[in-house]
């Protein structure tokens, strides 16, 4: 980003004055593009026809601009494709040729990040995210030696997304094939589970999950097949669906791995794992439900090197932000968020913790489970297997002499109350509440039957929050 800024100070796209304008409010290393937009420190239409000839001159990438936050490149890949002359191509609106896709190997695609989209009788169509790179438009004209290459452009990131995707779905093709093999050598259902397919099945399904941001991934039985979708910004996509004679050993793998009881089928179970996908560390919380065409298995994806967002950046309302701030900050009571599952509450949570925490304080927190992992606080794990439930654990922890406390989940009584307590007598307690408003929060704590003395005397403050779906700043029509 700093030499971006540097090439347009030469081209006069933005001043010095403007810069330093903003380096008097943040670090230079926070300025982004983004910065430069919203002050209306530049001219957006003629940046994105700067970059867009830098791009045809070679001097930046397409690459390289994706990276750089606040850079929207498609209307910058539209100028490109227009000087040059050739198309640009939305790899998420066409249906890749599967048989075409085949003849290419996959090393070399992705060595040029590359894609074949059609072939005709006469040519071949090849999207590439360097329309310029005749290296790569040489590599792949020798696999067509009689069909010219007819050169289109796309966005880098779905190049690879894609090509990811479809070498996906043709290894589960092959694992499918092999898990039925296996499933005939059994000569039962048996050892269903011990199949090394079933195994590198579930690999392929993790990590297509984990590349396309999934929150969650539902595996699920019908009367005739099984589909796996996974919930990405809030709504259910389906990933993959196979013949239902894969459901049996693909649900008892995923019990195995996640400590269950394969042979229980009629009652719901819960259990966890862990597993490195794409040299990251991922935990893996596993529900299973009974459901008429057999189990149904949610697994909550949890990324253990997720970065803690800062609670400035949780996008909150100035007023909002100032007051939760100022809730977080007192030395006793209890503070709660609520909203929907997969609202944000926790993460807002760990980011009050990060803004209050102090070497001067013990915070020790209740979790179910630890979803990132912080210095400086001790962090407890709930575990029913043991008979460590929320309730249990905030019973000792008091015991523990700390100053704040963090409670994942507030689900019975019998915590909420524990909860209540310990705000009264000296604890900041910060936890979660399943309500659809924050009003609701109060209503909720008088019909689990806390007296209203006690509620008035430990309440700070409630938050409710939702996770909305952005719109896209260019694409918004209103």
């Amino acid at each position: 980003m700093v030499k971006l800024i540097e090439m347009m100070l030469d081209e006069n796209l933005v001043t010095k004055e403007a810069i330093s304008t903003l380096v008097r409010s943040r670090p230079p290393k926070k300025i982004s593009f983004s910065n430069l937009l919203r002050e209306n420190m530049i001219d957006l239409h003629i940046v994105e026809s700067y970059l867009a000839k830098k791009i045809r001159q070679g001097v930046i990438t397409l690459d390289r601009l994706e990276k750089i936050e606040g850079i929207n490149v498609i209307p910058i890949l539209e100028l490109v494709a227009k000087e040059l002359q050739i198309a640009y191509i939305d790899l998420d609106d066409i249906d890749i040729d599967m048989h075409l896709f085949s003849k290419v190997p996959y090393k070399q695609l992705l060595k040029y990040n590359a894609m074949p989209i059609e072939e005709t009788d006469i040519s071949v169509l090849v999207a590439f995210a360097d329309a310029l790179d005749m290296a790569a438009r040489d590599a792949l004209q020798r696999i067509f030696p009689r069909k010219p290459i007819n050169i289109a452009i796309a966005k880098p990131s779905q190049i690879r997304k894609r090509l990811q995707q479809l070498e996906m779905t043709e290894s589960i093709k092959g694992l499918v094939d092999e898990i039925r093999k296996d499933l005939v050598k059994a000569g039962s259902d048996e050892k269903e589970d011990e199949s090394p397919a079933v195994l590198k099945l579930i690999e392929i399904i993790l990590k297509s999950a984990i590349i396309a941001r999934a929150s969650d991934i539902h595996v699920e039985a019908s009367e005739k097949n099984c589909a796996v979708r996974t919930r990405i910004d809030g709504m259910l996509v389906q990933s993959f669906v196979f013949d239902k004679d894969i459901f049996a050993p693909l649900s008892s793998r995923l019990k195995l791995l996640s400590n269950l009881d394969i042979a229980e089928k009629r009652r719901p179970q819960d259990g966890r794992f862990s597993a490195t996908i794409t040299g990251k560390d991922f935990d893996f919380r596993v529900s299973t439900l009974p459901t008429l065409f057999g189990e149904s298995i949610v697994m909550r994806i949890l990324d253990k090197t997720k970065v803690l967002i800062r609670l400035e950046d949780a996008g909150m309302s100035t007023l909002c932000y100032n007051k939760f701030s100022d809730a977080i900050k007192v030395p006793f009571g209890i503070v709660l968020v609520t909203g929907p599952t997969g609202s944000g509450k926790t993460t807002t949570l760990y980011g009050a913790l990060n803004a209050i925490k102090d070497v001067k304080d013990k915070t020790i927190t209740v979790e179910d489970p630890v979803e990132y992992q912080m210095n400086g606080i001790q962090q407890v794990q709930v575990n029913a297997h043991v008979g460590l439930s929320f309730s249990d654990a905030l019973r000792s922890i008091l015991r523990q002499d700390p100053d704040k406390v963090m409670i994942g989940e507030i689900r019975d009584q019998e915590t909420l109350r524990i909860a209540i307590q310990a705000a009264l007598t000296g604890h900041l307690v910060l936890s979660t509440l399943h309500t659809n408003d924050a009003i609701s929060a109060v209503n909720r704590i008088l019909d689990m039957g806390i007296e209203t003395y006690l509620v008035s005397g430990a309440l700070v403050g409630i938050q409710a929050q939702r996770l909305v779906r952005k719109t896209c700043a260019y694409c918004k029509t209103t």
